[in-house]
């Protein structure tokens, strides 16, 4: 039994990303319902509607104010799904919003079960997404007011999202996304990424302009905002006009081969790549993979900066590199590892590629290889 008290936020059992939220009668059998249908979701509603088996359901009951429950849920649920009033949910939330980065999904339920409704974080906090499963659950109505979702235009915040593509800064994901919604003319620049980013079942409207380079944009001119997606660290004349009012987009695209000798550390690796990527003229946002040979599958120096950044970390077997055709096989290498090759083989198997951006390079105890991926 959870107690709600005043100046107190009471401890809740988190097991999964979701929070279903009940107080009135209808509203226990609808949350009990969707408690049975989400299988990462915690069921709360008030003692007094009990039914006897919440504890076998691993159901938690409070009693007091609900609004003194949502302190303790909101930092600890990706989402919150309640079934209470929309102007009562909004009152209880407001001195708990902080920013929509990091604000959880808030989905408000009527008594009744026929609507569903996106109040908070629609686009990054997933709340829009929630929605619609959460209406075709009850064979409810969901209701979505963000403009680009209502509109089926790109959603600026979240373009590239699904394919792990990040922006460089959101300083002007506002305005830009001012100019899409209001169906300006908008360019597209796309040099490298997934190219499956239009999402609906018509032709991209004609206020969008789709570019392959970012010199073909400033050439073709006349749009008011651009969205670029690159693994380039664009040029200072490039990016003076074309992020004007534009947002930049670094999507996973980027491969790199990478031998050591054993014990190198996790330094000397990074400061390899970020030199390598610096003199590329490559964004380390666009990294996807760091690839080596299955000897290196334990290198504590290697696991420490995939760790670090979120990249995946991929090897192969001595055969299989073998089976690569590289421009510079070493019998020195094969003497050690068994392969002829590791940086170079290990990032063309990766990217796919036959031709890669930085064949080999030798620094210090780091060897480097860069493909770049074409989707």
């Amino acid at each position: 039994m959870i107690t709600l008290a005043e100046g107190q936020i009471p401890e809740v059992r988190v097991d999964g990303d979701y929070a279903i939220v009940a107080i009135t009668k209808h509203g226990v059998e609808i949350a009990r319902t969707l408690g049975q249908s989400f299988q990462n979701a915690d069921v709360y509603y008030m003692s007094k509607l009990a039914k006897g088996d919440e504890k076998r359901q691993g159901i938690q009951l409070f009693e007091g104010s609900v609004r003194l429950l949502f302190p303790a849920l909101f930092p600890k649920y990706k989402g919150l799904i309640v079934i209470i009033s929309l102007g009562a949910v909004v009152r209880m939330i407001a001195p708990l919003l902080k920013d929509k980065k990091i604000d959880p999904a808030v989905v408000v339920i009527d008594d009744k079960g026929e609507h569903v409704i996106s109040v908070l974080s629609g686009h990054l906090g997933g709340a829009n997404e929630l929605t619609h499963e959460v209406a075709g659950m009850l064979a409810a109505r969901p209701i979505i007011t963000t403009a680009s979702d209502v509109g089926q235009t790109i959603p600026v915040d979240l373009f590239g999202k699904r394919f792990g593509w990040v922006w460089d800064s959101a300083e002007k994901l506002t305005p830009v996304s001012a100019a899409v919604v209001n169906e300006e003319a908008v360019a597209i620049v796309q040099e490298s990424g997934e190219k499956g980013w239009w999402e609906y079942n018509r032709p991209i409207p004609g206020h969008f302009s789709v570019f392959d380079s970012v010199d073909a944009a400033l050439r073709a001119g006349g749009f008011s905002a651009a969205l670029v997606i690159t693994h380039r660290l664009l040029k200072e004349d490039e990016s003076d006009v074309i992020l004007e009012n534009g947002v930049l987009y670094r999507p996973k695209v980027l491969a790199l081969g990478i031998g050591c000798n054993r014990g190198t550390s996790a330094e000397e690796v990074e400061a390899v790549i970020d030199e390598t990527l610096l003199d590329l003229g490559f964004s380390k946002k666009s990294v996807k993979a760091i690839c080596t040979i299955d000897l290196k599958k334990d290198e504590i120096g290697l696991l420490e900066v995939v760790e670090k950044n979120g990249w995946e970390f991929v090897y192969y077997s001595p055969e299989v590199l073998n089976s690569v055709d590289i421009q510079d096989p070493s019998e020195t290498v094969f003497k050690y590892t068994g392969a002829y090759g590791v940086s170079e083989p290990a990032a063309m198997l990766y990217s796919g590629c036959n031709e890669l951006a930085l064949v080999k390079k030798k620094s210090g105890n780091v060897t480097i290889s860069v493909g770049i991926i074409d989707y």
